[in-house]
């Protein structure tokens, strides 16, 4: 990747959060953000030639653990620190995790309380439903995709396939002539 390549042959191809950071290092642009933060950065650079201007976002402090209670609201902007995450694990146990289906449903629910939180939890966790996987995690939609057709494979087997397809132009997307392209 360098600065002379094209916005449209920039979205051709996959690269990994940290390959766009290290070109955003080397062109001074922001390296904060998620991986979709990093790709809309590089392309609009790679169409200017000029930094993306980004709003300034203030800060907002954390209650403390202290101050949560199951009676607490969720509150706007909801973000997974690890006083929530020690609140969670104490409420529902050691294997508690911020699972995106729970993240997502965290943030869409602000006026919820953190009791809502737990029962929603548990309601997921205990969902059949598949977690729609965001287009910014193209490899796990891959292995996804992957092993629904290949069920008799091994994540190496699925892991070589992605690099093979991830290195050509184009979608990143499943398909069976991946796996026949490298029998």
């Amino acid at each position: 990747m360098n600065k002379n390549l094209k916005p449209e042959d920039f979205k051709q191809y996959y690269f990994l959060k940290e390959d766009l950071k290290d070109f955003c290092r080397s062109e001074g642009l922001k390296i904060s953000g998620s991986k979709q933060d990093l790709e809309n950065r590089i392309i609009h650079y790679l169409a200017t030639g000029k930094p993306l201007e980004e709003p300034v976002t203030k800060k907002v402090s954390c209650k403390s653990q202290s101050e949560i209670t199951l009676d607490s609201k969720l509150g706007e902007n909801f973000k997974c620190s690890e006083d929530k995450r020690e609140f969670f694990e104490n409420e529902i146990g050691k294997t508690f995790k911020f699972k995106v289906k729970f993240q997502k449903w965290l943030k869409a629910n602000p006026d919820k309380t953190y009791r809502d939180a737990i029962d929603a939890y548990f309601e997921i966790q205990n969902s059949k439903e598949k977690t729609k996987i965001d287009k910014q995690f193209q490899y796990n939609q891959y292995i996804r995709d992957f092993f629904k057709d290949n069920d008799d494979k091994s994540l190496e087997e699925a892991i070589k396939c992605w690099k093979y397809k991830k290195s050509l132009k184009g979608h990143n997307r499943y398909e069976s002539s991946d796996l026949e392209a490298l029998l």
